[in-house]
């Protein structure tokens, strides 16, 4: 046998004098090869996708990250655009600065009540997998049946 290599791996080869030879391999040679060749392009291809999901979650870390400070940044700009919203209140209606604020109060109050609300609505949307859960109690009656 003459071994070459292509594109990485290694293939063997038989001559015309190994060919042409008496001895072939049993029928148990040629399983236990088929075996060991499939495990291996099966490890091959479980760390393949072992590298490819690893790219994948770091990828998605980074991301999340990179959300997570957005919102912290989001945050500190909203607290300051109330302060200029509340100040630009005051000024423009000639109010007290106490009174601009009390008006953006205010109306964060009813926003928040509006989000509640509209929230409290979509939970009660929420209902159980009935289909599901009928599916599985017909699954499990026909492996208890069988059994």
């Amino acid at each position: 046998m003459i071994g070459r290599t292509v594109e990485g791996v290694t293939v063997a080869t038989t001559t015309s004098d190994e060919a042409s030879g008496d001895t072939q391999p049993s029928i148990g040679e040629l399983v236990q090869e088929a075996s060991t060749q499939f495990s291996a392009v099966l490890h091959g291809e479980i760390e393949l996708a072992k590298l490819e999901l690893r790219s994948s979650v770091k990828n998605a870390g980074a991301g999340v990250g990179m959300f997570a400070g957005a919102v912290v940044l989001l945050v500190f700009a909203l607290i300051f655009g109330f302060i200029a919203l509340a100040e630009g209140i005051a000024v423009a209606a000639d109010l007290s600065r106490w009174a601009g604020y009390l008006i953006v109060f205010g109306f964060m109050l009813v926003l928040i009540g509006l989000l509640v609300f509209l929230g409290i609505k979509r939970m009660k949307r929420i209902k159980a997998p009935e289909r599901t859960i009928a599916t599985s109690k017909e699954t499990v009656a026909a492996l208890k049946h069988r059994a």
